[in-house]
């Protein structure tokens, strides 16, 4: 009873106030390879109640087993309360060598307090033992009940041709919170797209050799070889907070009643990781191979149309390519063709309706610009489109039919003939009086060169004529070298995709929101750092970005963010409006860092 009346008497208002501080410490280091060690992030101060918002930092080239947990103690010293609380991970190092866990940061009281980062020595130990064991429990008895398999529909396919790889996970555990990605595969030789699946994990039931597992799809991707040979998908890893209950008294009867070896008890940060995928590429045969062929590989219809057979000159002519069907189609070359004489045409319009279900297909629409510079009837010659198709193993060509099209005398070409003198017609109001009385007429004392408005004149059209060469020898220039374009381009093309992105946010379409946020930032990379959609990677994005003086926190912000890409499916609270929000203005704000880091 006394030490009640105390304690309230202290809560009511004997209270010395302490400076508030926020630090962090780990219980050893250096630390062994294989050794487990302890990080800790303590606030202390008199009011631990008005903390809010507890950031870790990433703890990069660490693997967390345990953790946050928390802790609070109280002390009273002379009467003085004093009070903490402890934030506290369990990590183990990835590899030796000397590496630094970043800042933790916390609210208190609308000020944001941070810790001095932290600098771990991770030396050379003793071989890592055959078997950790959590609360009883070995990681290969984990790995029984927990694991991740990645299986592909074929193992064979030409270069080209699509292969889907299916990721499922396996449980028979519980998992007690989110699941976070520890890396994705690496899909070297593949220029490989996303599949859609459900945005939340949906479990149904295998059994396999009698033990009965809930499965659930958590990745598919389809993929497009890019280089003949023997190709790997690397493994797929998450790192999955199980619980695992604590082994059974086994003097207990009540315990060894149920067939279960596990029951409720700790949890634990699992990282489930799959198998490696092998994939025999085959060439493309070289029998029969059209010269119209530019490496289509599916089964696909071609058309080609003109919005108009007569024209006049100088007025434009819309010529439409559509590629329709199952394949490649991101990675297709519009076919090549001829035009007669007389012709322009300009740079097309490519737009392509993608339909990302089990196969890859949709509709490739490219558009040409043709404008007709002189009169008279012209052929367009049958354009021709050819693939691969895997299924018959034979190359299929397929031919428009040619267009004719009649050329008139436009209204606006008339002015580029001189007239004739019988054309010439004289009226009246033309005609003026001959001047013979000049006293009204004085001689100018000023020389009209002498003024600024002169050199004004003509000045200024010699630097706008140098100025329009200088603009269309780099138009010529960017036409000439497609990297160039893409990468003078990618902003712009980034900065477009995201406002049709925030369209789809304030349509409330997440799916459709995702899908174009993720392709412009993904483009933007690919365009930015010229690395070919089939090669792109986010550890190669992260690497180019270094070697092009970008400053490593921005770099792996970008990393981040590409993998949070892929990772905001399994968030329960993706379809948020606020959090897809701070997510698109991260990316763009991310895409916009990098064009000033890049023009420095």
């Amino acid at each position: 009873m006394k030490k009640n009346f105390f304690f309230i008497f202290l809560l009511l208002g004997f209270q010395f106030t302490f400076a508030q501080s926020f630090t962090a410490s780990v219980d050893k280091n250096p630390v062994a390879e294989n050794e487990r060690f302890e990080v800790s992030f303590t606030f202390e101060g008199s009011d631990i109640n008005s903390i809010r918002n507890f950031t870790p930092p990433s703890f990069q080239n660490f693997r967390i087993l345990g953790g946050p947990n928390q802790s609070t103690s109280m002390q009273i010293i002379n009467g003085a309360v004093s009070a903490s609380r402890t934030f506290s991970y369990i990590l183990l190092p990835n590899s030796v060598g000397v590496f630094t866990i970043g800042s933790a940061s916390i609210e208190f009281k609308g000020q944001v307090l941070k810790t001095e980062p932290l600098k771990i020595t991770v030396v050379k130990g003793s071989p890592k033992p055959k078997e950790e064991e959590v609360a009883g429990v070995s990681e290969s008895e984990i790995a029984k009940n927990l694991f991740i398999k990645a299986s592909v529909d074929k193992n064979r396919a030409y270069i080209g041709e699509q292969l889907t790889v299916t990721y499922k996970l396996y449980t028979r555990l519980n998992i007690a919170a989110l699941m976070s990605i520890s890396k994705l595969p690496q899909y070297n030789g593949f220029w490989a797209e996303e599949l859609e699946t459900s945005r939340t994990l949906s479990f149904t039931t295998e059994v396999i050799d009698g033990k009965r597992y809930s499965v659930a799809v958590l990745k598919k991707a389809a993929l497009f070889p890019t280089q003949v040979g023997k190709l790997e998908v690397t493994p797929f890893e998450l790192t999955v907070p199980i619980e695992i209950p604590k082994k059974r008294n086994p003097n207990n009867i009540w315990d060894s009643f149920f067939d279960d070896p596990f029951r409720r008890g700790d949890i634990y940060q699992y990282n489930a990781k799959s198998n490696i995928v092998k994939i025999d590429v085959l060439p493309l045969p070289e029998e029969n191979k059209p010269a119209s062929f530019k490496g289509a590989v599916g089964k696909f219809d071609f058309s080609a149309t003109i919005d108009k057979s007569k024209t006049k000159t100088n007025e434009p002519i819309t010529l439409k390519l559509n590629i329709s069907g199952v394949g490649n189609l991101s990675l297709l070359q519009p076919p090549d063709f001829e035009l007669p004489a007389g012709f322009e045409k300009y740079e097309p319009k490519t737009n392509d309706q993608i339909n990302r279900l089990n196969k890859i297909g949709g509709v490739k629409t490219v558009e040409y610009l043709l404008i007709p510079r002189i009169s008279g009837t012209r052929e367009i010659k049958p354009i021709l489109f050819s693939y691969f198709d895997p299924d018959v193993k034979r190359y299929i060509e397929l031919k428009s039919n040619p267009f004719y099209i009649t050329i008139e005398q436009g209204d606006s070409a008339g002015s580029y003939y001189i007239a004739q003198k019988e054309g010439i017609k004289q009226l009246g109001t033309d005609i003026r009086f001959i001047k013979t009385n000049f006293q009204d007429i004085k001689r100018r004392e000023e020389l009209l060169i002498s003024k600024p408005v002169f050199w004004i004149a003509t000045g200024l059209p010699l630097i706008a004529f140098i100025g329009l060469i200088g603009w269309k020898r780099k138009q010529d220039k960017l036409s000439g070298n497609i990297q160039l374009l893409k990468y003078q381009r990618a902003e712009k093309i980034a900065k477009s995709k995201f406002k049709k992105a925030l369209k789809f946010l304030e349509a409330g379409n997440s799916e459709a929101y995702y899908s174009e946020i993720a392709q412009a930032f993904f483009g933007y990379l690919e365009d930015k750092l010229h690395i070919p959609k089939s090669e792109f990677t986010l550890d190669k994005a992260h690497s180019l970005l270094i070697e092009k003086g970008i400053d490593t926190q921005l770099a792996d912000r970008m990393k981040a963010a590409g993998e949070k890409c892929e990772f905001i499916r399994f968030a329960p609270n993706a379809g948020a409006s606020t959090a897809m929000k701070e997510f698109y203005d991260e990316l763009l704000n991310i895409v916009i860092d990098i064009e000033k880091g890049l023009d420095k």
